[in-house]
């Protein structure tokens, strides 16, 4: 559903809205209880059979944007019940990152094999033939699946001959690249947090919109209205993500309206990290371990670590590109606060690292800053074009798509190193990860550098974008080739 503008996006969107305009505004916290009037008003349900639970569930979405947990079904309270807590400049996020919101959930069932309309009561039934477990019988109007036999082998599927049967997967689960999701008592989605990994495929996945993730937009608002340095870092995706006329320099601009000291190209701290992973591989491969596995993606890092442990010490240590910005930030101008602003959801997971959080002061999405903007009302075409933008080179804004890591590691080496020898394998989405590592593990890629990426497409894939992958990925590579510097070797600043 990326790049589609549904009934849910459309909710999304105004939540963040809302809870950025009570955030700007003078707020008084009785105030919370009145916007999901305002979002959806009257007494016509739109999407659901009842206006009152469409509003509940609204509800809980604008806790969860104002980074509180999710209220207890079974309990009554105030949708405001905790909101002086979090009403600070600072961060206050904390797990679980992703949260089902359980009466938004249809419970889905999980995965079976459904007849349809397109049997034809064949003579032949060959379906009947090839169950291994005689779950298939011939009914007045079609065939039908045993639920209670049927093994899910497919082969029913395989055999019809006119593709009556189909296979039914819940979309979160199917999303779900680490078997995170599970059922509740009552059949709804529920994640296993000790497998969840918070790349947020779920949250995207969900027709219901029942998956939402916490958000740091109130404390960053009133972190910028309080008068702190706040400077942004933003990840090579946004190219083309705020609409076909934004430009890069339009939407630095508009940043910098919203009370940003600056704005600084996570591209550049891709250029950096690039470098140090090209000398650790030099060094440490196939010497000193098998293989080198890259470091930008903390979900892909994640699931190594959870699934994978004996394999861990082999992802790169180095710092993220979001990291080495903040340093280099941070190092420019030791009072700054920085921003990060991506298509990534798992990086307000990394954030809270307990070596990361002396760089990183918040994470917001692309999707969230948009929020901001229109609650504050600045338009992003209204902006000339300033200063031309020349913080990282082609290699590091390329970091945003798949192949591109190990692409400029690869160039890194090649100039540094030009007697190495390297192999890469890459994979983009957890399920294509997990068999990478599988073959790692076994010893088959040895001598390798692994690129791991959670989101299909890499980070131009990721939950909180807004344009079609394919699209946002010819967007990123159109910039790329903008950059005055090739490598990361020619940029200055990375090198400085």
């Amino acid at each position: 559903m990326r790049g589609i503008y549904t009934s849910i996006t459309q909710i999304r969107r105004q939540v963040f809205t809302e809870v950025a305009r009570f955030a700007f505004g003078n707020f008084e916290y009785h105030q919370l209880e009145e916007i999901p009037y305002k979002i959806l008003p009257g007494e016509v349900p739109q999407y659901r059979e009842s206006i009152f639970k469409e509003r509940a569930i609204v509800g809980e979405r604008l806790r969860l944007a104002m980074g509180l947990p999710l209220r207890k079904v079974d309990e009554h309270s105030a949708l405001s019940v905790g909101v002086t807590d979090v009403a600070v400049p600072h961060r206050v996020l904390k797990a679980p990152l992703v949260n089902v919101i359980p009466f938004a959930c249809e419970a889905c069932p999980t995965t079976a094999f459904w007849v349809t309309d397109n049997c034809r009561k064949c003579l032949a039934h060959p379906c009947v033939h090839v169950c291994p477990v005689k779950a298939i019988t011939i009914g007045d109007e079609r065939a039908h699946i045993d639920g209670e036999k049927c093994i899910r082998c497919g082969k029913c599927r395989d055999i019809c001959p006119y593709s009556a049967i189909v296979k039914y997967e819940r979309p979160c689960a199917a999303a779900c690249g680490v078997d995170a999701i599970e059922s509740d008592y009552l059949g709804r989605a529920k994640i296993n947090q000790d497998k969840c990994v918070s790349c947020g495929m779920c949250i995207v996945s969900c027709p219901f919109g029942a998956i939402a993730d916490k958000s740091e937009i109130f404390q960053l608002i009133l972190s910028l209205k309080s008068g702190q340095k706040m400077y942004a870092a933003i990840a090579p995706s946004f190219v083309g993500q705020f609409g076909p006329l934004a430009t890069p320099e339009m939407v630095f601009q508009a940043i910098k309206q919203l009370g940003f000291a600056d704005v600084v190209e996570v591209g550049l701290g891709a250029d950096v990290a690039s470098v140090h992973e090209a000398e650790v591989f030099h060094e440490k491969v196939p010497g000193v371990q098998p293989y080198l596995g890259t470091s930008c993606c903390p979900s892909w890092a994640m699931m190594v670590e959870k699934r994978f442990p004996d394999q861990f010490s082999y992802i790169s240590s180095s710092h993220t590109p979001m990291v080495a910005t903040a340093q280099y930030i941070k190092t420019n101008d030791p009072e700054a606060k920085v921003v990060f602003i991506g298509p990534c959801i798992s990086k307000k997971i990394e954030a809270l690292d307990a070596d990361v959080q002396e760089y990183i002061d918040f994470v917001i999405t692309f999707e969230e800053l948009m929020g901001m903007w229109v609650a504050a009302g600045i338009n992003l075409t209204e902006n000339e074009k300033v200063n031309t933008i020349e913080d990282a080179s082609s290699c590091g804004r390329g970091y945003a798509c798949s192949s591109g890591v190990a692409g400029a590691i690869l160039e890194n080496i090649h100039q540094l190193y030009p007697e190495q020898k390297i192999q890469v394998d890459k994979a983009d989405s957890l399920k294509n990860c997990i068999k990478m590592m599988t073959l790692a593990k076994a010893g088959q890629r040895n001598g390798y550098l692994l690129e791991g990426m959670a989101c299909p497409g890499g980070c131009v894939g990721g939950p909180g974008t807004l344009l079609p992958t394919l699209k946002a990925e010819s967007k990123v590579k159109a910039f790329a080739g903008q950059s005055p510097y090739k490598t990361a070797l020619d940029n200055p600043k990375a090198n400085s």
